[in-house]
């Protein structure tokens, strides 16, 4: 069969200034996967391994890079104009069932996480009312923040959000004097420490690559590229230039929440059980302000959680309830905010999580093992979704189609997924 006849592509270019007003798509897209998984795993493993596990944060990203960065590319790029979604769907009409059914299910169980995190953070911080009340005041503010143009309002509040979270934990990174050589070995020596309990090596690697690679929640970009109005292959240069950019920030977040666990949490022996554990040890190495700046980033990861999910989440499950019931989309149009339904689905995510938050639930950090674990269930359907995609001749020109690499990174996620998945459900039932 005959290849298409490949296009010339005109990718735009932008001055400095528009390069920086450019930015967005991937801010609000870290920033909503950037939540408690990244916060607890970093410092957990950190705490207990010290710099030995990093290797696995480095993977853990790289994927969740490549694998966002082919779904963009899939979006800007397809020559017959589907989107990400209806790509799946031809795959298998599996696809658009799971990803309605799992996105309802795991935008809830993640801003479970996220709610219970902030009304935490918050009442230790202030010193006052309790988490359930503080997490009620957080849900409602969120209510404020998405009426009306939500995805502006969102960028703007996501930037703000990123310059708090980038200063704190930086800033308490450095302060508690990383070892730069330790950090080197950690990340190319692929060792697996021995673990016990609940913080197992493996547990926690299964719960980095859940956090940071695995979830829904990488397709919150390429929804977050269509409100942004990036739609042909013309966007191609600007999205992955502005997604590399928002990648480095994650790995900057992450490695100094890293660091704070490695060299304040680990030679003081402390275990992270709940996020008072890890502001007791700045507090008492930089006194009452080093708590203050910790739960102020705390704040800050999980509150863009919180309305990242309430309003990409409600459009997932939207997008494929339309690949469903397409007379539904010719009801109510294609923008997923037109259905009726995304306003109770927002509702829903934001809401029915405060059953968590009340006394005697699961804590924050167990919450975020568990929604990280669910995580990794998203993976593999992800990545053979992707792989079988970029490799139909129809979809893609050759010169947008999958590298060798990738198919492997897709392919070895997969693997390690599953596997993971098995071990951590056999230690379950051992």
């Amino acid at each position: 069969m005959n290849e298409q006849k490949e296009e010339k592509v005109v990718f735009k270019k932008l001055s400095g200034k528009q390069a920086i007003m450019a930015l967005g798509p991937g801010i609000v897209y870290v920033l909503t996967a950037m939540g408690a998984g990244d916060l607890v795993d970093s410092s957990v493993a950190g705490s207990h391994y010290g710099y030995a596990l990093m290797w696995a944060l480095a993977l853990a990203i790289l994927v969740r890079f490549l694998v966002v960065n082919i779904m963009a590319r899939f979006e800007l790029c397809n020559t017959r104009r589907i989107t990400l979604f209806q790509g799946y769907a031809e795959v298998t009409k599996f696809f658009p069932i799971f990803f309605a059914a799992f996105g309802i299910f795991l935008g809830h169980t993640t801003n479970a996480t996220m709610i219970t995190g902030v009304g935490t953070a918050l009442a230790n911080m202030f010193g006052v009312g309790s988490p359930f009340l503080w997490s009620v005041i957080a849900v409602v503010s969120c209510l404020f923040i998405t009426r009306g143009n939500v995805y502006q309002k969102l960028e703007n509040v996501m930037k703000v959000l990123l310059a708090i979270m980038t200063v704190c934990f930086i800033g308490l990174a450095i302060a508690s004097g990383p070892d730069a050589g330790a950090m080197v070995k950690g990340t190319i020596g692929f060792s697996i420490p021995e673990g016990t309990g609940m913080f197992g090596a493996l547990t926690l690697i299964m719960s980095l690559i859940g956090a940071v690679a695995g979830s829904l929640t990488n397709f919150l970009y390429p929804h977050s590229m269509k409100e942004k109005g990036w739609t042909d292959p013309s966007y191609k240069k600007i999205q992955r230039n502005e997604l590399l950019f928002s990648t480095f920030m994650l790995i900057v977040l992450n490695l100094s929440i890293w660091v704070v666990g490695a060299e304040i949490l680990r030679p003081a022996g402390i275990e992270v059980e709940e996020l008072s554990d890890i502001a007791q040890a700045l507090s008492m190495n930089f006194g009452n302000i080093g708590s203050v700046i910790f739960y102020l980033g705390v704040f800050g990861t999980l509150y863009s959680t919180i309305l990242g999910v309430a309003n990409g989440y409600s459009s997932i499950v939207i997008d494929n309830i339309h690949i469903l019931k397409p007379e539904r989309e010719e009801k109510y149009g294609k923008k997923a905010e037109d259905d009726p339904l995304y306003k109770y689905l927002s509702l829903f995510y934001l809401f029915t999580p405060l059953i968590w938050a009340l006394p005697g639930m699961p804590d924050f950090v167990v919450l975020t093992l568990i929604n990280n674990i669910f995580n990794t269930v998203a993976l593999p359907a992800i990545s053979v979704g992707l792989v079988a995609m970029s490799l139909n001749k129809k979809n893609l020109p050759k010169q947008f189609r999958n590298n060798p690499l990738e198919n492997v990174v897709l392919i070895g996620a997969v693997c390690l997924a599953i596997y993971g998945a098995i071990k951590i459900v056999m230690g379950f039932f051992a």
